[in-house]
């Protein structure tokens, strides 16, 4: 199934066209189901309000993430860091080009530092989806390589998808007999990560990165706003993906 099409019908079952759908049908139906009507449309604004809300929204990512990870550094638990790629911030006028978007940028950095304290080599995987001509894993090799002074050993760049990702990552790491990875991705992808480099193969420490945090907790946190509809399409995003893990498996 091709990036688009895969984008596309995600777009069907997440926020906020889903709930936009909903509507719709409650409208369609209003002279001829009244009741159903109503019901429809009211589900659908109290579930936009809801999931707008930051209070809730945060909520549905902190129990998806799970309790933080600290990594063990004082010894080997890995051979090996893979970062998954999470994007690409296109034309970027200030860099000549394109170059890795915020999220991968997040997971660079990371990556950086568990570099430094483990010493172990890093793999960076994430292809063109869009059909750009630079892949996500190249944009990641000069970053890391320019800006953070650590050097790839191995750029995975074919891959469209978190299972390509894993099973391409796996080509490479088996020619070195490297079969368990530190894993750097986002907190909020990181159960579905982990799941899809395990059926690869890979014994996965996880090194999510990427927490949702608050700084406080007060009234701003009950007003809806679109960053908030934003962080519950991403879980509504993870958990149709694991229940689409679930299926293929």
């Amino acid at each position: 199934m091709s990036w688009l099409l895969t984008n596309f019908l995600g777009a069907l079952l997440l926020p906020p066209l889903n709930l936009l759908l909903l509507a719709v049908l409650g409208l369609w139906l209003w002279n001829r189901r009244p009741l159903a009507a109503r019901l429809l449309l009211g589900t659908s604004i109290c579930l936009l309000w809801l999931l707008s809300t930051p209070f809730i929204a945060e909520a549905l990512l902190h129990g998806w993430e799970g309790d933080p990870y600290v990594t063990d550094t004082r010894k080997p638990l890995a051979d090996a860091i893979v970062v998954l790629g999470g994007g690409t911030y296109f034309h970027a006028p200030e860099y000549g080009g394109d170059t890795v978007g915020f999220a991968t940028l997040e997971r660079l950095r990371f990556a950086a530092k568990l570099h430094r304290e483990t010493g172990k080599p890093v793999l960076v995987t994430g292809g063109a989806p869009q059909g750009n001509s630079t892949s996500e894993a190249e944009q990641m090799k000069q970053v890391l390589a320019q800006e953070f002074s650590v050097p790839v050993q191995w750029a995975e760049g074919a891959s469209n998808n978190t299972l390509e990702n894993a099973r391409l990552s796996r080509k490479l790491l088996m020619q070195a007999g490297i079969s368990r990875i530190y894993l750097v991705t986002q907190a909020w992808h990181m159960p579905r990560a982990v799941q899809a480099f395990q059926t690869a193969g890979f014994q996965v420490v996880p090194a999510p990165t990427g927490y949702t945090t608050r700084y406080r907790t007060d009234l701003s946190a009950f007003v809806p706003n679109a960053y908030a509809l934003l962080q519950s399409r991403i879980f509504m995003h993870e958990l149709v993906g694991m229940f689409w893990y679930q299926l293929k498996s």
